[in-house]
């Protein structure tokens, strides 16, 4: 097992993404603090994973709450081996319309919460017996394109990127590596979203599918395995990466147009 009794702490784990990652180190051998702002569902979650889990409420964008939850994870498990920041707000407001405590609630949640509790978890690892340890960030691909009425989410997602490469250099000496994924379309609510907003399914589908070159959404235990293996040492020489698993979207140009050309040979 990739993460036999590693401490990992996942956020924003009681549902879609960060459980699909949960289940995954779990199910690879961790001891996973389940954390959540909706206490109940990260304690479902918890309850449902293989191995000895720890769920805990926790609001990532409360400095005190992030304290009590490397605390209160020191108190059941002894140690923190990995942290998952996971958590986080989605936005899409035009850019003229966008309000100043809008900005600050999502940098907030989606940056600065990464940053201040990634520290508290660093100071944990260093003072260990083995000190040490992986942080695995979640980014987006808004972090290498954009999306018109997106600006405060591409600004922090960017910003965890360029963050996360910064403590990479800083903390490589000292045994911990921090890395990032950018996911493109999950499979959790937010498709279901974006399906119950179009015209129809189907066509709702055939755009996507135009624009993800393998032509689905991925699933979040799909994130969860390069999670763990970003987690484990079998990616000990990984560090400062940011990792695109988005089917492709990324990479394509423009969407794959909807017809059939003849080839072009110069």
């Amino acid at each position: 097992m990739l993460l036999n009794k590693k401490v990992i702490i996942v956020t924003g784990a009681g549902g879609g993404l960060g459980a699909g990652i949960a289940r995954v180190c779990s199910r690879e051998g961790a001891q996973v603090v389940v954390a959540d702002i909706r206490g109940d569902a990260a304690q479902a979650i918890a309850e449902s994973l293989p191995n000895p889990a720890l769920a805990l409420a926790c609001d990532v964008g409360d400095d005190d709450e992030q304290g009590q939850l490397v605390t209160q994870t020191i108190a059941r498990f002894g140690r923190i081996d990995g942290l998952v920041n996971n958590a986080g707000i989605n936005f899409a407001k035009p850019f003229l319309d966008t309000t100043p405590a809008e900005w600050e609630r999502i940098i907030r949640v989606d940056l600065r919460a990464v940053f201040f509790l990634s520290q508290k978890v660093c100071q944990q690892m260093l003072a260990q017996e083995r000190p040490g340890g992986s942080i695995v960030n979640i980014a987006s691909v808004h972090s290498q394109a954009a999306l018109p009425g997106a600006g405060p989410y591409d600004a922090a997602k960017a910003g965890v990127v360029g963050m996360g490469k910064s403590l990479a250099v800083e903390l490589a000496s000292q045994g911990i590596r921090v890395n990032a994924i950018s996911p493109g379309l999950l499979n959790t609510q937010i498709w279901q979203d974006i399906q119950d907003a179009a015209p129809s399914a189907e066509e709702c589908l055939d755009y996507w599918r135009a624009n993800i070159p393998i032509g689905r959404v991925i699933e979040a235990e799909e994130i969860g395995e390069l999670a763990a293996f970003l987690l484990s040492e079998r990616s000990g020489s990984i560090t400062g990466a940011n990792i695109f698993a988005d089917g492709g979207m990324t990479a394509q140009l423009i969407s794959k147009e909807p017809y059939a050309s003849r080839p072009l040979a110069g």
